[in-house]
């Protein structure tokens, strides 16, 4: 369908084009403006590598890859050919490559990309951590899953009908058409999802997320194993990993030992570790503190992420802490050696649950 301009005295349509036509190379026109503005057609993603190609034996490189706020790596493969060529292919084998990429990994990438494009001054974890709301990496959350997309002056029917298949089995993957036209020497283009339309987008998430549960119900190879621990008198059996080392930390700070001196045998840095708020205040109230005290320092605060309710938030002289609930494989197992090992005298144990 033509798109026009409705000026003062008429009706005027623009005209259709071609980026060829239009002298619009791939990677120096298409890839350089989308990279800046990937929302156009990725919304909710950062790109973090351009010409990515950190893989042996292979000199294929993926356009664009991204991150959504859900954590998943997204490859974003541009074309400015008639038929989108054989995007799909190369996108599948994309996504099978980055697929075992690890949040340290993606930190690295992104610090690269960062130094390419001239921001080198840019703490690229950091930056990534934000966008995600994480405090800390979660290994458990990260890249469970790999989106494509495909921008595309036009597709081929041989591969719309791939994707349709391929989205049928539970893959994410959509294209996208840019449609250029032009008038005078300006160039506009009609940005549209072609695949899946837009009005079965939201159905399409439900699915892949469904089949994504079964996959996982199927594969999960985390450790879920449950804990028993001895606190000087006191013995609680079957907690989880992450119930356990904040039964651990409550414990200490109710035996008088500060908070933060507490969070110095965690492994990790007390301000990622306990989020602190003047007075003793209830859960509401610390919420809305600690959020204005984040944004402060630039940062944002996840109340998700963190042991805030009324019934487990610390007090200790007349300041409120809630201390982190992100806790998981050899991270915690470290933490709670150092704290039995830092305060002998609290005769603090722990083993698997049997």
């Amino acid at each position: 369908m033509p798109i026009y301009e409705f000026a003062t005295e008429e009706i005027r349509p623009l005209i259709k084009t071609t980026f060829s036509q239009m002298q619009m190379q791939e990677r120096r026109d298409l890839q350089r403006l989308l990279r800046a503005n990937i929302s156009v057609v990725a919304p909710d993603t950062l790109v973090i590598a351009e010409e990515f190609g950190d893989w042996d034996e292979s000199r294929r490189r993926i356009d664009l890859l991204g991150i959504d706020r859900d954590a998943n790596l997204v490859v974003i493969e541009l074309k400015r050919t008639e038929d989108g060529g054989h995007m799909e292919l190369q996108a599948i084998r994309y996504a099978a490559m980055v697929s075992t990429m690890t949040f340290d990994q993606a930190a690295d990438v992104f610090d690269h990309y960062q130094a390419q494009i001239g921001n080198s001054d840019t703490d690229a974890r950091a930056e990534l951590l934000d966008f995600l709301g994480w405090e800390e990496p979660d290994e458990d959350a990260f890249a469970q899953d790999v989106r494509i997309v495909l921008a595309s002056a036009e597709f081929a029917l041989e591969l719309t009908t791939s994707v349709l298949w391929l989205i049928e089995r539970g893959i994410d993957i959509r294209c996208v058409r840019l449609q250029p036209y032009k008038y005078d020497s300006r160039v506009f283009v009609d940005v549209q999802q072609i695949i899946p339309l837009p009005e079965m987008a939201e159905y399409q998430v439900r699915v892949t997320k469904k089949k994504r549960k079964e996959r996982e119900a199927r594969s999960d190879t985390r450790d879920w194993t449950s804990y028993d621990i001895i606190l000087g008198e006191r013995k609680i059996s079957g907690l989880r990993k992450r119930h356990a080392i904040y039964q651990t930390f409550r414990y200490l700070v109710e035996q008088g030992v500060a908070p933060k001196k507490v969070a110095e045998h965690l492994g990790r840095s007390i301000d990622r570790a306990l989020v602190s708020v003047n007075g003793e205040v209830s859960a509401n109230e610390f919420y809305l503190l600690a959020q204005e005290k984040r944004q402060k320092m630039g940062r944002s605060f996840d109340r998700t992420r963190f042991f805030c309710g009324d019934e487990e938030l610390l007090h200790f002289e007349n300041c409120t802490y809630a201390f982190i609930n992100q806790w998981g494989g050899s991270n915690w197992l470290q933490a709670m050696k150092n704290l039995r090992d830092a305060f002998p005298d609290q005769r603090i144990q722990f083993a698997p649950s049997e």
